[in-house]
């Protein structure tokens, strides 16, 4: 017998797919007029403004009120620009500068990018409190370490974003700050009672819910105390009596992509994890990024079938569908503020969030040195670094653990050297090779990741910029006097 067209429909309301390539292809737009609730952007889906504005038509041709989503933070995890990196400082700039009004501005200018383009949610602020200097996957996304300036910041945020006509959505509830684990790859654990939630992690996302944040995405992370042994995305105790009961949510409750490993296995797979989500309180669910019309197909079977055998009931199913569709309606209502982008904004925000201690004089024409870092799957290959903004100056790619000091030395000659990084302090290699050329060398050092409390010893200057966007490595170029 084959699946129930009214089920399947239903089913499909609960749905966040996605698709390859920059024309939306006929089973994407298809299942739209289907009944699914959207799609998800990412960068393999943008070419160029007027090519993703293309593609958002041809998905509302299908449906629309069909929900067009994207993970654009700014900063380091940026889809719409991809290819160079972003104009936007990011979330850990933002909070270096501690100016409210000014994070709000810049919000505003991300939403009426995304609204010129028809996206209708941004997968964003990332509103976690990044209390853990080894977190490999928040860090510079974090507005901070402390609570207080980060709920601030999260608040404007949402609220820029939203007078642009555009849903913010914060993550990652209840919190991915304290994590030393990437719940792409495994599931982390953050092992402590409900209370340090309450007051490390939990205050943003009330500051969120207090301005108006339409939706909030779930963490795969594992709070032994509320969870068990699973992770957040699949607990009552955290979606229905923290988020919504204690915290008064009545938004949109999203999840991150099931694909991941935090969530499928958990679950023993993207269609099981969905249902599980589903029963645990969430409304919309990321399937991931990988997607094809058959996914979409099984996942939705795997729901309705849940719904037919009386494991999910109906109600729970109806209600999440709703919420979805009660987010696409508030998407066509909202209307934006007549305020357009402002991409040099990103830039001047760059500038005052760069740190720089020691001094940055005698810098002529130094070898320039970016020690590699692997990108994390939310940041996906974006370009990053001084190299596209030097005056005259090449830049040149190591990797740390594998580059011997003295040849550095040698090609560096009577030059001083400037070494520019992420995550320095635990980067392999890392710090034993700035401290090597240090001791015989005179070193610059450009932190370009969460710089934590390590500073290398015997280098004449460490200059921090709270994140490695295109505006990041403009004014770290300009602080050095080597930008053109």
């Amino acid at each position: 017998m084959g699946l129930d067209p009214g089920l399947r429909r239903l089913a499909l309301g609960t749905l966040l797919a996605a698709y390859p390539g920059p024309v939306p292809p006929d089973w994407a737009v298809d299942l739209v007029a289907d009944g699914l609730a959207g799609h998800t952007l990412f960068g393999t889906n943008v070419h160029d403004p007027a090519q993703v504005a293309a593609g958002t038509a041809a998905l509302r041709a299908g449906r629309a009120d069909v929900l067009i989503a994207i993970d654009e933070e700014g900063g380091d995890v940026t889809r719409l620009a991809h290819a160079t990196g972003s104009p936007y400082p990011g979330n850990a700039a933002l909070g270096a500068v501690d100016d409210v009004e000014l994070t709000r501005r810049v919000y505003q200018s991300i939403g009426a990018e995304l609204a010129a383009l028809g996206i209708t949610v941004n997968l964003a602020p990332t509103v976690d409190v990044n209390t853990a200097d080894d977190n490999p996957v928040i860090g510079t996304r974090s507005f901070g370490a402390d609570p207080v300036r980060v709920a601030a910041h999260s608040a404007a945020a949402v609220r820029g974003l939203q007078s642009a006509g555009v849903a913010a959505c914060a993550k990652h509830f209840p919190g991915h700050g304290a994590t030393i684990a990437d719940s792409h790859h495994e599931l982390p654990t953050v092992d402590v009672p409900p209370e340090v939630l309450r007051q490390r992690d939990l205050p943003p996302f009330a500051a969120v819910v207090a301005a108006g944040a339409r939706a909030v995405m779930t963490a795969h992370i594992r709070v032994p105390a509320l969870t068990g042994d699973d992770p957040a995305t699949f607990s009552r105790a955290v979606l229905i009596d923290l988020l919504r009961t204690e915290y008064g949510f009545t938004g949109t409750v999203i999840t991150d992509a099931l694909e991941m490993k935090g969530a499928a296995m958990a679950a023993g797979g993207v269609g099981p994890a969905a249902v599980r989500a589903l029963s645990a309180g969430a409304d919309l669910l990321c399937i991931g990024a990988k997607v094809d019309a058959a996914l979409v197909e099984r996942v939705a079977a795997e729901i309705a079938e849940a719904t037919a055998d009386g494991r999910l009931p109906i109600a729970r199913v109806e209600e999440a569908a709703g919420r979805a569709a009660v987010l696409a309606a508030w998407t066509r209502t909202a209307g934006g503020s007549p305020t357009a982008a402002d991409p040099d904004l990103g830039y001047a925000v760059a500038r005052r969030a760069v740190r720089v201690h020691g001094a940055v004089t005698g810098l002529d024409e130094p070898l320039v040195v970016q020690l590699h870092t692997e990108s994390t799957i939310a940041e996906g290959r974006v370009p990053w670094g001084l190299g596209p903004h030097l005056d005259g100056t090449r830049e040149i790619r190591v990797i740390a653990s594998e580059t011997d000091p003295t040849t550095l030395r040698g090609l560096a000659g009577e030059r001083p050297i400037v070494l520019v990084g992420r995550h320095l302090h635990r980067l392999p290699g890392g710090p034993e090779l700035i401290a090597d050329l240090a001791a015989q060398h005179p070193v610059t050092v450009v932190e370009m990741g969460w710089p934590a409390q390590w500073r290398p010893a015997g280098v004449r200057a460490f200059v921090t910029t709270y994140g490695a966007s295109h505006a990041n490595g403009r004014a770290a170029a300009e602080a050095l006097g080597l930008a053109h």
